[in-house]
């Protein structure tokens, strides 16, 4: 295609909603040959496939038919595809298989976002009573045939027990590739093992390049399982890069036919090396003796711009990734104040319309407090930012009006790539490396395709296309690199938790809890990798038995006499090791000893022959003495204890002059000729004639040499040849036992992480063998990063005299983490007894890390105290307006923090004795947290 800036682009391709009926052909055909062309579409459909896909007013891909035959026709399915290419029609299948078939599908979403998403899709589809939402927010109709929750909410549900497992028939993880995340991949794991056999599992991934290792466990531990991989996507992807206003192809088509292919513009490689070089010339210019001023930092062009400039191209709407919050803020500002405004008087009053509906549940002093001035003008504008810090009303906002083609600029963090449907007609990205909360880091080929798989909305557009904004720092081969690389590999981070052990030990018991954990995806690819070891140490084998047998001597085992060599090499090495040290202890004391005048011979080097020393140089260098000296060939040199092996002696003695000058040449000729004049020629060869051989008096040495001699192979005519086949068979025995060790380290990986697990968890009491105890029961309930802690202060009574507001601070540090730097000041947390029950927190942490080192597992961190101030004062009942001000938190990190944290609440309620304080006051604080912003939710 051509370039934007030279007008529209040729792309080609067809959309499936283009209104063209399915079943009519090209003018003139025939109703035989409809009915032919109906029969080829609608082969191998069985009679569900068939009536689900009326519901649809366009045609399946080839992949989502084979996908949903595969299910009707009794198999679980792996669907990995690109994102925007139809994935979740397969997940709705599996819905309506199990509302036909009477059974139960569970769809489980990876955030809670896309579950309410997905919930307001299917209730459109089926209905309000057919379908269900359970969340860590929101509970609705959780017994009907079809509910949508997060993964987590399913793992939870199955070690429970849950009775609304009764029935289920499928579970449909999308989003599956999450379980790559080192956070709460976990989850998808426990799910895929734990389900019922008789469940069958949908899973929906993101193209990654080891989907058929993947599907291979699937079929190992979920049984039959169909793998579909599409790396075709359905709109075309076109790659740009912007500079200085005007874009550019990233990739121009060469040749013609089978011949054509893809290479990087070189229209583009000029203008990069140009504006690099333009850059260094002018940077050093100078004028007569003054330096001209040095030209402006390079500037990329202002986000304003880059919006007007991809609008006269018909580029619109797009999302701008922008890997900061505050990025995306000042870009929308930036929007403001320049005027930008991309809709309509008309949409401008239905913006307004949809928002003000939206947020009417919201009291105006909150909106207020919460930016909706300008967040709205900015929407009005057709303008809006979307990122985590953002409150979730206002985020659900901007999706559904980007979605009804209302919105045409959001500038994004990366979050929004991960999960919800947002699709652009194109994608901006302003740099390729971001802040990963330790350093900056280049985006990966599989960040690159995840953004940029956003641009190109099906059924609305031909064409989709990505935009990289070019600056000095960024080199077009290397965007060519992240466009031409596909796909990513699709790696586990299961490990078992303190939770997860005490569940499936109650459950299974430990030995079979072990085999379990054996089947995670994760023990398979270190299996696998074990493998490929595994098969280098059968080689390594067959190679060693024929070095052996070239080894062979007909006069004796040439193997046992290659063995005595080698310790005699040993040895010899060590005591040539020993004595080099000793040697050198010798050199620095006798270097400690020496005077100005002294005559010495440096042994070795470049410096090597007589000298006189000028300067012992005694503490001038940590290392030791450094003298200075003047050699035979007049040359003045700082010496130091390298350039002496040995220990040093004088070997005469002369007088230095008073006005010697070591920067006379004059006085340095006739130091070195008196030098020469004084030492005898022969001094050199009765020093180094002294020394000894630590070898000759070796006891040990002098025994092995003796054997050596002894042994009939000695006398052999082809002892050298013999003795390299040996010493090659020495060599690859050393990297083959290299090798078994690092088998032995892989193999059962899990299982032994596993064992230190329990092996915590008993001491502790939580477990006694293969019984559960009741703290262990206890703990069970508690899923959360330090799930242990949390049970331990529970157990050791540290929330028990708190009030509700109190309580609330502690259980916080336990859900809270900071973005602040390790060596930020202190937070501010309230006096009092919830001062001394934090620091009780603390301290116990530290027994348990304690605990951990001993076992040598490490999964707790320390309580955060971040957040205990703002959830003490939220909890109290002050305004949201006050809380926000005093902790530098945005509304949508203040709103998630608490909901992360009235989560815990409720299982520290629940596992909490009944009728107890501490249950109650639980209670108490979510009920006093639960209100204002926080309360609101999208799903009722």
């Amino acid at each position: 295609m051509t370039s934007p800036d030279t007008g529209t682009g040729t792309g080609t391709g067809t959309d499936a909603d283009t209104g063209t009926d399915a079943g009519t052909g090209p003018a003139g055909e025939t109703p035989a040959q409809r009915y032919a062309a109906y029969r080829r579409r609608t082969e191998g459909n069985g009679p569900a496939l068939l009536d689900f896909r009326t519901l649809y007013d366009f045609e399946l891909d080839p992949f989502q038919i084979e996908a949903c035959q595969a299910l009707e026709g009794g198999s679980g399915v792996l669907v990995a595809a690109p994102t925007g290419s139809g994935k979740t029609v397969v997940g709705e299948f599996a819905a309506h298989l199990a509302l036909t078939g009477g059974g139960k599908c569970f769809y489980t979403t990876p955030i809670k976002a896309l579950s309410n998403q997905k919930y307001a899709d299917l209730v459109r589809r089926y209905g309000a009573e057919k379908v269900g939402l359970l969340t860590g927010d929101n509970s609705v109709n959780g017994e009907a045939p079809v509910v949508v929750m997060t993964t987590e909410v399913l793992r939870n549900m199955l070690y429970a027990g849950s009775q609304t497992l009764a029935g289920l028939a499928f579970v449909v993880m999308d989003e599956v590739h999450y379980l790559a995340d080192r956070f709460r991949g976990a989850v998808w794991e426990e799910v895929i093992i734990h389900v019922p056999d008789s469940v069958r599992i949908v899973a929906l991934s993101a193209t990654v390049s080891n989907a058929e290792e993947f599907g291979e466990w699937l079929h190992e531990v979920r049984g039959d399982t169909a793998v579909i991989v599409d790396e075709h996507r359905p709109v075309p992807l076109f790659q740009h890069m912007m500079a200085g206003g005007r874009l550019y192809d990233l990739f121009v088509d060469t040749g013609k036919g089978r011949d054509r292919q893809a290479r990087l513009n070189p229209q583009l490689t000029r203008m990069a090396v140009d504006e690099v070089r333009r850059a260094k010339v002018n940077q050093g210019r100078r004028t007569g003796r003054r330096r001209a001023p040095r030209p402006q930092r390079y500037r990329p062009p202002a986000r304003p711009d880059v919006i007007e400039r991809l609008e006269r191209a018909g580029l619109l709407p797009a999302i701008t990734f922008i890997f900061s919050r505050a990025g995306c803020d000042a870009a929308v500002l930036q929007c403001l104040h320049a005027g930008l405004r991309l809709t309509s008087k008309e949409e401008a009053e239905e913006i307004r319309a949809h928002a003000e509906l939206r947020t009417a549940d919201i009291s105006a002093e909150d909106l207020r407090v919460l930016g909706y001035g300008d967040f709205l003008a900015a929407l009005e504008r057709g303008v809006a930012a979307h990122h985590a810090g953002m409150l979730p009303t206002f985020k659900e906002i901007v999706e559904e009006l980007f979605t009804r083609g209302m919105i045409k600029a959001v500038f994004a963090t990366e979050t929004l790539a991960l999960g919800i449907n947002m699709p652009a007609r194109t994608v901006v990205i302003e740099k390729l490396d971001k802040w990963n909360g330790e350093a900056h880091v280049d985006l990966t080929p599989g960040e690159y395709t995840q953004l940029t798989g956003r641009a190109g909305r099906r059924g609305i557009d031909v064409e989709g296309h990505a935009v990289v904004v070019w600056g000095p720092n960024v080199e077009p081969a290397s965007v060519a690199g992240l466009a031409g690389t596909r796909t990513y590999p699709l790696n586990s981070s299961f490990r078992p938790s303190y939770n997860m052990a005490v569940n499936l030990v109650g459950a299974v018991g430990n030995e079979r809890a072990r085999t379990l954990l054996e089947e995670s995806f994760a023990q398979f690819q270190a299996d696998r990798a074990v493998v490929g070891l595994a098969r280098q140490v059968h080689k390594n084998e067959e190679a060693l038995d024929g070095y052996a047998k070239a080894a062979e001597c007909h006069l004796g085992d040439f193997m046992e006499y290659a063995a005595m060599r080698r310790r005699l090499s040993d040895r010899e090495a060590e005591l040539s090791r020993e004595r080099a040290g000793t040697r050198r202890a010798e050199a620095a004391r006798s270097l400690e000893h020496l005077r100005p005048g002294d005559v010495i011979l440096v042994p070795s080097g470049r410096r090597s022959g007589l000298a006189v020393v000028l300067d012992p140089g005694v503490g001038r260098r940590s290392d030791g003495p450094a003298p200075l000296v003047l050699t035979v060939n007049r040359s003045v040199q700082r010496l130091s204890i390298q350039d002496f092996p040995r220990a040093v002696e004088p070997v005469e003695r002369i007088r230095i002059p008073k006005s010697f000058s070591p920067r006379n040449p004059q006085d340095r000729r006739d130091l070195a000729s008196t030098l020469r004049a004084k030492v005898p020629d022969d001094a050199r060869g009765r020093k180094r004639a002294r020394g000894d051989s630590a070898a000759a008096e070796d006891a040990e040495i002098t025994e092995l040499r003796a054997e050596l001699r002894r042994h009939p192979v000695h006398g052999c005519d082809k002892r050298e040849e013999h003795a390299r086949w040996a010493e090659r068979y020495h060599r690859l025995d050393r990297e083959t036992e290299q090798l078994r060790r690092r088998v032995e380290g892989r193999s059962q990986v899990i299982a032994r992480t596993f064992d230190r697990v329990c092996a915590v968890l008993e001491q502790l009491g939580y477990l006694e063998g293969d019984s559960v105890t009741a703290e262990g029961r206890r703990l069970g309930q508690i899923y959360n990063e330090l799930d242990l802690l949390t049970a331990e202060s529970l157990r050791e009574g540290l929330w028990d005299k708190l009030d509700q507001a109190e309580l609330a601070a502690c259980v916080s540090a336990l859900v809270y983490e900071s973005r602040q730097p390790d060596d930020a000041a202190p937070p501010r947390t309230p006096t009092g007894p919830t001062q001394d029950a934090l620091a009780a927190m603390v301290r116990l942490w530290g027994e348990l890390d304690a605990v951990e080192r001993d076992n040598r597992v490490s999964f707790l961190r320390e309580p955060d105290l971040g957040f205990a101030w703002t959830a003490y004062r939220w909890a109290k009942g002050d305004d949201l307006d006050e809380v926000l001000l005093e902790s530098d938190l945005t509304a949508g990190d203040f709103v998630r923090a608490v909901k992360q944290l009235l989560d815990l609440l409720g299982q520290v309620a629940d596992a909490a004795p009944p009728n107890s304080h501490i249950r109650k006051t639980a209670r108490r604080a979510m009920d006093s947290m639960r209100r204002g912003v926080v309360a609101y939710s999208s799903v009722a």
